[in-house]
């Protein structure tokens, strides 16, 4: 191998790595790295595709249950048992600093890359959802970033043909400069027909698939590895760009091959490109390979390290059985795709990768990844100063609304109350004909699964206030939320994926705010026996301005699926007929902590997280579960953002009925309408069933009779907040109104 372009410890300082990294890299090598060595180490020891400051903490979330077909981290994406002989497979994923920086393709190549996830297991993706933070609404740079994302979404999504079922999206100032945009993906299987990334097979040939490689999204892992500054727009080349065409393409593809006898393994080319998935693939296998750069169908010319990096979209890796080549290329020639050999297995546990017959690389494929020789770190965290004084506030500082009705007038449009229907409309819901909840919302989006009895259940969930206000607390939350988003719609719920979006891991405040969200997460999901499939971690969510550091609010998306055991138990929020009985379920608590009311509406931010108790959470979610499966219950919608009137206000839009309901005087009103304590769920029954459905209860939990369905007008106390249909125009289109202003 020529020892040319040696390089030195400010090479490796310049491609983000530390100087200890570099002395380990020279140790590993047994000599000093050549350039093209040193930017394979740069990526694949970044933050993205090492882990290295997260890793330690991650291995503390729950991972095993009945349910689970493979463990967190062994495949491209989680994988679990729905019953009748079906898998799924499902992930959530960031592309946060690409969709800061060109939002579109940034928001178009997630979803793409997520999608890649599932299909390379060998299942069908079925439905999509996405969870998106935005800053500022008002400002101009933030509509330009929510328009790009949303269109980049919609194009890539729509074209390629699955439908986009649910998701959410939240505003606060903290995400100015760094959006996020975490994209989530499920697909469904035959059980025992999962397709491992691995290579294995000495001699076995290894084809690179799909589209042409170029010069777009080369070191992609690395820039995302990084702060955002003034001078990040010079990274733009870092961010991808996708074709939703050649995607479907490759989907068919793959799935045709899968049918076969002649794939030994398979790994979709997402952050770093060639290198990351021979690595994995070989790691994995025990194995090494010996790969020919000349081979790759390249778009423009390159050079061999660019090829090695490239994030070029729509590509896959294969190892195929020797002397079943001919297999894969039939089916891909059929499908108009790229289907070239690059080169074969070994036994040697070393990647070579020659360009013009001279080995510009040798590096030992186990050195590369997670748990092999990449770094781990654990690093130092400090409760931040915030925390205790959020912890002082209390309610009676402040003094109640002189008129209600005016408050819940202007709750109602508050960016992160208010509809986002600008937003799902430019999705395509309903291709594929599986989605059962849009035109009958349900908390959680319903998904048809075929030829079976059952339904799969998804939603995405984080409320980053509340986290930021306490993680241990608000993560908890969020994994509750979620699970009872699930239990809400008829679904039981059955595992998590995790996309968790924080600032500088190397400040110790932020990383604080890290460890504690992973405590808060590790509780619930062992409470709530919803094993941990898998994830993302996205550090560096914050920009530099001016000189000062800000990071985003801390926000450890969860993406959660559960099953449906009866359709007909398919549980929807809106009211149904006028004179229901309207319920309360859960306990009340005077609280208006970390509400939409007290930080957006009386701009208070020092506050701690809302009330919440895990066991009453618990408790509430097996009555109302129990209650949908006995068919007692005629609508069901949890008491989430803006609380109780925001619950109502929304059932009632859904079916276009009002509410005349009574407040309890034993709490102020505005925090018994507004307040955002946990583990709360609205539910309507029939007139005639009130003493039956109130014995039902008994003493197993705190309930309220609040009112019951009207025509159309909303009262409260007797006060007339009115029609559902005026507030329906406030509500549905206030976001839109504003991108329009």
């Amino acid at each position: 191998m020529s020892e040319n372009n040696l390089t030195t410890l400010e090479d490796a300082l310049e491609m983000g790595l530390l100087s200890e990294e570099y002395d380990k890299i020279c140790e590993i090598l047994n000599r000093t790295p050549n350039y093209t060595e040193l930017s394979i180490f740069s990526v694949m020891w970044s933050e993205h595709c090492s882990y290295k400051n997260s890793i330690l903490w991650l291995k503390k979330l729950p991972k095993s249950g009945d349910q689970m077909l493979v463990q967190a981290g062994e495949e491209n994406a989680g994988l679990v048992d729905i019953g009748d002989g079906l898998a799924c497979a499902f992930k959530i994923e960031s592309h946060n600093h690409p969709s800061a920086l060109e939002p579109y393709q940034g928001a178009a190549t997630g979803v793409g890359g997520i999608n890649r996830d599932i299909f390379t297991m060998g299942a069908r993706p079925i439905a999509q959802l996405n969870s998106l933070r935005f800053g500022d609404i008002h400002l101009k740079r933030t509509q330009w970033l929510l328009k790009g994302v949303v269109k980049g979404i919609g194009d890539y999504g729509n074209s390629f043909g699955i439908p986009t079922v649910g998701g959410e999206t939240f505003f606060d100032p903290s995400y100015n400069t760094n959006p996020l945009v975490n994209a989530f993906s499920a697909g469904i299987m035959k059980k025992g027909e999962m397709i491992s990334a691995i290579a294995k097979g000495p001699g076995n040939p290894v084809f690179i698939v799909g589209s042409s490689t170029g010069k777009d999204g080369i070191n992609g892992a690395a820039f995302a590895s990084k702060d955002l500054t003034e001078d990040s727009v010079d990274d733009i080349p870092s961010v991808q760009v996708g074709d939703p065409f050649q995607e479907k393409l490759l989907l068919e593809a793959t799935m045709e091959l899968s049918k076969t006898d002649a794939l030994v393994g398979m790994q979709d080319m997402g952050a770093a490109g060639i290198i990351c998935s021979t690595s994995e693939m070989s790691s994995a296998g025990n194995c090494g390979m010996k790969i020919n750069l000349d081979k790759v169908p390249i778009r423009q010319k390159m050079q061999p390290f660019e090829i090695l990096l490239s994030e070029s979209q729509e590509r896959m890796l294969l190892v195929i059985k020797k002397g079943k080549e001919s297999v894969a290329k039939n089916i891909f020639k059929k499908w108009d795709l790229n289907c070239e050999q690059i080169g074969e297995v070994t036994d040697t546990k070393v990647l070579e990768f020659y360009f013009e017959k001279h080995c510009i690389a040798r590096v030992p494929a186990e050195s590369l990844v997670l748990g092999g020789g990449a770094p781990i770190y654990e690093r130092e965290y400090v409760e931040p100063e915030y925390y205790s004084r959020y912890k002082e506030f209390n309610i009676s500082s402040v003094l109640p609304p002189e008129n209600i009705i005016d408050v819940a007038k202007q709750i109602i449009k508050l960016p992160n109350i208010a509809s986002k229907k600008w937003i799902y409309e430019q999705y395509d819901s309903m291709v594929g004909t599986v989605n059962m909840s849009t035109n009958s919302r349900s908390d959680a989006a319903i998904v048809n699964l075929k030829n079976t009895n059952k339904a799969l259940a998804l939603t995405v969930d984080c409320n980053a206030r509340y986290v930021n206000a306490d993680p241990k607390t608000g993560c908890a939350i969020a994994v509750s939320e979620a699970a009872r988003n699930i239990i809400c719609s008829g679904g039981e719920p059955l595992a998590i994926t995790n996309c968790l979006n924080f600032g500088n891991p190397y400040d110790p405040e932020v990383y604080w705010q890290f460890v504690n969200s992973i405590k808060g997460m590790k509780i619930a999901c062992e409470a709530l026996n919803t094993p941990v499939t898998g994830g993302n971690v996205s550090f560096y969510n914050q920009t530099l301005l001016k000189g000062q550091t800000t990071p985003c609010f801390p926000t450890p998306t969860i993406g959660m699926i559960g099953v449906v055991s009866d359709k007909e138990n398919v549980m929807t929020l809106g009211f149904k007929d006028e004179g229901d009985l309207i319920y309360l379920i859960g306990k009340c608590y005077d609280d208006i902590s970390s509400s939409e009311y007290l930080a957006n509406y009386l701009n208070i931010s020092d506050s701690p997280a809302p009330f919440f108790d895990l066991d009453e959470e618990i408790k509430l979610q097996k009555i109302i579960l129990d209650l949908i499966k006995n068919r007692k219950i005629k609508s069901a919608h949890d008491v989430s953002d803006g609380g109780l009137y925001t619950c109502l206000v929304e059932s009632g839009i859904a079916s276009n009925f009002g509410f005349d309901i009574l407040t309890n005087h034993d709490f102020r009103q505005d925090a018994y309408l507004f307040g955002e304590s946990q583990s709360r769920v609205v539910v309507t029954i029939k007139p005639n069933d009130q003493q039956k459905f109130e014995s039902y209860l008994g003493k197993r939990i705190d309930f309220a009779f609040l009112g019951k369905v009207t025509e159309g007008k909303i009262l409260i106390d007797d006060l007339e907040f009115g029609s559902i249909e005026s507030i329906k125009d406030d509500y549905l289109f206030s976001i839109e109104n504003i991108l329009a202003s």
